[in-house]
């Protein structure tokens, strides 16, 4: 456990995540702070003199004091089947109601039936302090799509963060069926880029619009002359692209001029600078706020693993999404 430091887990994609899908199914209690803030993107904040009619207004899950026998727990539905490598259980601005321990079970179910799920641990009972990321590595290596959070006795936590890779079972999937190969869902994952000032490479490939300007990739102003700035996608599966949707929506003062997309082949994400890059897509003119669609202009639909897609000179991109047939 380390309460400074993330641990490198944290570059994997947060299972649990609002964003991707996931949801608080059900909990004992969460009279003071309902549980679905535990899902919710960053750390939660704090805001003075904020009070709802149950009590104190805290960005978190947080249950009454419990003066009976027992313990607080909540169920959480995972955004996508994957293996656990790490979790954040943040009791971040939670200073004198924070739980003094925790512990964390975890199942797989074709669906929500939380009375027929089986429980395993896969973190035993631990010590949380206040105002502090509770940073646990998991080791035990089966997928899982439910997770079941306990606090002992009560109390709030702000976040749970579920660090993991998603596992899609491809043997399932009709080679011909055109799926999105870069989505989170499906397992695709943002591995590098030069910039990342105003907000996270991974929001580009989540489910849905963006919300605003902060759910999607934004670089900063970059004064260097002929600049340009790029993302690298691993994508869920190698297959062919035959459409792109890159949609710039919310970036109005700031969206790229123009970008282009390259894709290659590689085994490992480590060797990908030294990959033949093939052009997947050749220069493109932008515009604000607009989901452009390309289908005509693609030059190469591979197959390829990875794809970099480079933004000209700076500015923000919401989602990019690439269709296409696994091989």
């Amino acid at each position: 456990m380390s309460n400074s430091k993330e641990p490198s887990f944290t570059n994997l994609i947060d299972l649990a995540s609002e964003k991707l899908g996931g949801k608080a199914l059900a909990c004992s209690d969460d009279f003071f702070a309902p549980m679905h803030n535990l899902l919710k993107p960053g750390r939660g904040i704090f805001i003075v003199d904020k009070y709802t009619e149950n009590g104190k207004w805290m960005d978190g899950w947080e249950s009454r004091r419990k003066r009976t026998e027992g313990h607080d727990w909540c169920i959480i539905k995972l955004g996508a089947t994957g293996i656990i490598r790490g979790v954040d259980v943040d009791t971040n601005h939670f200073l004198g109601n924070h739980p003094p321990h925790c512990s964390i079970e975890a199942c797989y179910s074709e669906d929500d039936d939380l009375n027929a799920m089986k429980w395993t641990e896969i973190l035993p009972k631990s010590p949380l302090e206040p105002d502090s990321q509770h940073f646990f590595d998991i080791t035990n290596a089966h997928k899982f799509t439910h997770l079941k959070l306990h606090i002992y006795p009560d109390g709030g936590v702000a976040r749970l963060k579920v660090y993991g890779e998603v596992v899609k079972d491809w043997q399932k999937d009709d080679k011909t069926v055109v799926i999105d190969l870069a989505a989170a869902v499906n397992g695709g994952k943002s591995i590098g880029c030069n910039d990342m000032f105003f907000s996270h490479m991974d929001n580009l490939i989540m489910p849905g619009k963006g919300v605003n300007m902060g759910d999607g990739w934004e670089t900063k102003r970059n004064r260097t002359p002929n600049n340009h700035d790029w993302v690298t996608i691993r994508l869920a599966h190698k297959g062919k692209i035959n459409r792109i949707m890159l949609d710039t929506h919310h970036f109005k003062g700031n969206y790229p001029d123009s970008c282009l997309i390259e894709g290659c082949v590689a085994t490992d994400d480590s060797i990908i600078e030294n990959q033949n890059w093939k052009l997947l897509l050749p220069l493109a003119k932008l515009q604000a706020h607009k989901e452009h669609i390309f289908e005509d202009k693609i030059e190469n639909q591979g197959p390829f693993t990875h794809v970099r897609l480079s933004i000209f000179p700076d500015g923000g991109i919401s989602r990019l999404r690439l269709f296409g047939t696994i091989e």
